[in-house]
């Protein structure tokens, strides 16, 4: 599913026009940005969290050289969903 579509199916569940309901789309996730750039962390109930974390620095080795190189410390975005989202993929989608 593209931009697109999601937006012209969330738009006909709301009932709103389809630039009306971009906007909205573009607002929650400008405000779950701006949570992420303060390290906070984003809980959707019934869905899951998403919070930041920081992976440590460590060393890689580059298996067609051999070669050892230090792989800098970094942020990254992680997605935890809630128990019964796991269980719903656990069994392919259904309940």
């Amino acid at each position: 599913m593209n931009n697109k579509d999601f937006i012209t199916t969330l738009s006909q569940r709301l009932g709103y026009s389809p630039d009306e309901t971009q906007r909205m789309v573009d607002i929650v996730i400008e405000t779950m940005s701006d949570h992420f750039q303060e390290d906070d962390s984003v809980t959707i109930p019934n869905f899951g969290t998403f919070e930041v974390k920081k992976k440590m620095e460590r060393i890689m080795v580059n298996p067609a050289t051999g070669q050892r190189m230090l792989v800098p410390p970094k942020l990254v975005l992680n997605f935890k969903p809630n128990a019964s989202w796991k269980d719903r993929i656990k069994n392919g989608g259904t309940e």
